[in-house]
């Protein structure tokens, strides 16, 4: 175990080493920022629109409206249910005094993770992992790291347990940059609102015994997550590509082109029924919590588990396999 430590150490050194990390907190100072301004932007124009820069009058307004859509005997019980709780989020922003139309830290890190969980994130990810093999054959140091008297399967579990660490790391960087830049901005108001979650899709129709109210910081804390979730199968996947693609650039273009994979399928094959298990199609978790309908039939929070976990240990499987009988150092 302390030999296991050691060589994980020395992988996640080597990694710090090549300045990755600092890519990505490069990528995140330059980036986060825009999308702020993005953010800001639309929050004005949207501030434009509504015609009244009094928020109070315009959450009172809906509140009543749902009040007489509820005393109405032709709403469905179902979506009374929904409105009723919509009400106690507009009351909880009157009580405590929060705009919704404004954005707040917590409500900017939701809104970034649920877009970024597809393709940005994921991306973070290949500038970390895509080399951790192909690089060190590329330059030859495997070499010198598969001579010593250490059992392949023993340096490869480290190269993972880097890779897990360092994918835990990005997230904590993306978490981190992006709740603080945005609260300078938009504040840190909202941490406690309540947000609609437990939507559920069966048969192509919505099922509604199962929504509730929670609140952000709860709801954040599943976006977090289920993105790093993600991250580690995406990580997982382009750590086996490191292992059978000898040249990185490949192996990047490769994983890139997968990535872009699942949203074309999602638009161009959606009544293929295979489609569904390609595993950039089930990428964007966070979708479910929030209701949105799935892009292709049969998709769910359950299947997309369990179809990235078995692309992950499918993809895990074929490392430590090609790693111990190959020849590694030609």
């Amino acid at each position: 175990m302390k030999e296991l430590g050691l060589l994980t150490y020395n992988e996640v050194e080597k990694i710090y080493r090549k300045k990755r990390f600092a890519v990505v907190l490069l990528i995140l100072m330059i980036l986060v920022p825009l999308f702020i301004y993005g953010q800001h932007r639309e929050q004005e124009e949207n501030l434009k629109k509504v015609g009244t820069k009094d928020w109070r009058i315009v959450l009172q307004q809906q509140i009543s409206d749902s009040q007489n859509r509820l005393n109405s005997s032709n709403s469905p019980e179902e979506f009374k249910k929904i409105r009723r709780l919509q009400m106690e989020q507009n009351k909880y922003y009157l009580e405590k005094d929060i705009n919704p139309s404004v954005i707040g830290a917590p409500t900017f890190l939701r809104s970034f993770l649920t877009l970024g969980i597809s393709m940005f994130i994921p991306l973070l990810v290949l500038v970390v992992v895509i080399d951790m093999i192909s690089g060190e054959r590329a330059d030859g140091t495997i070499k010198m790291l598969l001579t010593r008297p250490v059992r392949r399967w023993k340096v490869l579990l480290s190269k993972y347990l880097a890779m897990f660490l360092s994918v835990t790391i990005i997230m904590t960087l993306v978490v981190v940059i992006a709740y603080s830049l945005s609260g300078i901005v938009f504040g840190f108001k909202g941490i406690d609102a309540p947000i609609l979650t437990g939507f559920s899709i069966v048969n192509n129709e919505l099922v509604t015994s199962g929504i509730h109210s929670i609140p952000q910081w709860e709801f954040l804390l599943m976006c977090i997550g289920l993105t790093w979730f993600v991250a580690i199968i995406v990580g997982t996947l382009a750590f086996m590509v490191s292992i059978l693609v000898r040249n990185t650039p490949a192996g990047m273009g490769a994983m890139f082109a997968s990535l872009i994979a699942g949203g074309i399928l999602q638009g161009l094959a959606s009544s293929w029924e295979g489609a569904k298990y390609v595993y950039s199609v089930n990428l964007d978790l966070i979708n479910y919590l929030s209701g949105a309908t799935p892009s292709l039939e049969g998709l769910n929070m359950s299947f997309s588990i369990i179809t990235l976990s078995a692309w992950g240990i499918i993809a895990l499987i074929i490392s430590f396999v090609v790693f111990t009988r190959e020849d590694m150092m030609g």
